[in-house]
Parts: C-alpha cells; sequence; structure tokens
C-alpha cells in the first residue's frame, strides 16, 4: 500500500501541489487524472522518491525514506512517461535491467524476463536494439523491465504509470491497461496510473482522484468523478455521455 498524508510540495516555479490523503491499495487500480499542469506528474515523483515539503508519504506504513534503496525498488515500480536510453543495449538487455534489486540466479532470472516480456507483449522484440524500437515498443519493454524489478517483492508491489499508454496503439492501450487490471486482482498489486484518456478511466480504474490547478478536487469511482459537471468545469469541454451496449458510460 502507498499512503500520503498532508502532503505539501512548493516548487521553485510557485506551483504548489497539495494533497491531504491519498491511498493506492492492493488489488486496485486508482487514475489519477486532470489537465496538463494540473500537478499529476509532480504526485507521482513525491510517490516514488522525491522530498515533499511537508507531509509524508509511505509505503507499507513505512515512510519511503526509511527504505534501503534495493528494499524500495523490489516493492515500488515507477514506468515514467519516457527513457532517455542511448546504449545499443537489446530489448532483452535492457528489461534484464531490472534484475538489479533481485538475488535470481541466472537460469532463473532468464525465465523470468521471457515471462515479463511475453506478459507486456515484447517477447519478439528479444533480440531487437533498443534504439530502433518505436516509441510503444520502448514503452512496452520498461514495462517489463518494472514488473522484473517487483517480482521478489514480500509484500503487494506499488506500481505506477505515468501515462502509459501515450505511445500505444488502440489494441496495445487495452493490453496495458488490461495487464494493470490483473496484476492487481491476481496477484495483489496496487497500481497508480496518470491518464488522459477518460474513456480507459473509466473502462480500467477502480477509484480516480482528479487533480486541479495542484489541488485534489475529487475522489471516488470512476462514474462519481467522471461526471459530466466535472468535465464542463475541470476541461473547460461540454461532453455528450453516452451509455454503450455493455452499460459503461463513454465520453463523446
Amino acid at each position: 500500500m502507498l499512503e500520503i498524508e498532508q502532503l505539501t510540495f512548493r516548487h521553485s516555479s510557485g506551483f504548489t501541489l497539495c494533497v491531504p490523503h491519498l491511498q493506492i491499495a492492493p488489488g486496485e487500480v486508482r487514475a489519477v487524472l486532470g489537465t496538463n499542469g494540473a500537478g499529476k506528474s509532480t504526485l507521482l515523483r513525491l510517490m516514488s522518491a522525491e522530498q515533499p515539503s511537508r507531509g509524508q508519504v509511505a509505503l507499507h506504513g513505512r515512510p519511503l525514506e526509511c527504505w534501503r534503496p534495493t528494499e524500495r525498488a523490489r516493492h515500488l515500480g515507477v514506468l515514467p512517461q519516457a527513457s532517455n536510453l542511448d546504449f545499443t543495449f537489446t530489448a532483452r538487455e535492457v528489461v534484464a535491467l531490472g534484475l538489479t534489486p533481485l538475488s535470481l540466479g541466472w537460469r532463473d532470472a532468464g525465465r523470468v524476463v521471457r515471462e515479463v516480456m511475453r506478459a507486456t507483449d515484447c517477447e519478439h522484440l528479444a533480440t531487437n536494439s533498443y534504439t530502433a524500437l518505436s516509441g510503444g515498443e520502448r514503452q512496452r519493454v520498461h514495462l517489463a523491465r518494472v514488473l522484473l524489478q517487483l517480482s521478489q517483492a514480500e509484500h503487494p508491489p506499488v506500481l505506477l504509470l505515468d501515462e502509459p499508454t501515450s505511445a500505444q496503439d488502440l489494441g496495445q492501450q487495452h493490453r496495458v491497461l488490461q495487464l494493470a487490471c490483473d496484476l492487481a486482482r491476481e496477484r495483489g498489486y496496487a497500481v497508480g496510473a496518470i491518464l488522459h484518456d477518460l474513456n480507459l478511466a473509466l473502462r480500467y480504474a477502480k477509484y480516480c482522484t482528479l487533480l486541479h490547478a495542484g489541488r485534489v478536487v475529487t475522489c471516488g469511482t470512476p462514474a462519481e468523478v467522471i461526471s459530466g459537471d466535472n468535465i464542463e468545469r475541470y476541461w473547460g469541454y461540454t461532453p455528450t455521455l453516452l451509455t454503450a451496449a455493455c452499460g459503461r458510460t463513454v465520453v463523446a
């Protein structure tokens, strides 16, 4: 579990982020929503390592700063929007960087690397040069690396995703978020995902947190947070809310 209490962060630019309370619990996918500049990526950095001006971020009841780096890396994984890696590694070698905090023999390591690459649909890219991959392929390779890093967690791992579908095509967007849901449901992962696509949040998130101008303005189920009034007020757009044949709300 990842929990925030009375968090404040003041940036040198003058931007201030205030989060009185936020919890990402095992078995759930929580979407963090908001317009550009709302504070979503700042919040993710604070949940992963950056020191707040005030308040606390706790991982399984212990402040983040009280965890040894390798121990924390086994329990808290972060997928950034993009990763700058210019070495001529193969995709498999990039994924294998996730072995650093683990204690696996070479045979087990190879098996787990294959498993996470298969789960993220990049096993067929294993011998390809990382620098030759598309943006979406790189994103999935790094997701595999993060999942490998979390594969020996003693407690339910926390997986933080910063716009994990930003470089993915339509099918891969759904596969990535379905994987996040499966990890939460089947393995007890606590997943926090920054999303811009409200329809993806409606479909895959269990809970949503909406940020605006550095403040949490509402939390709740996707249907509660992604309302017509909230979309008009915080995104400045008047939506049409439709009901799909399956009963799910769709924003148009």
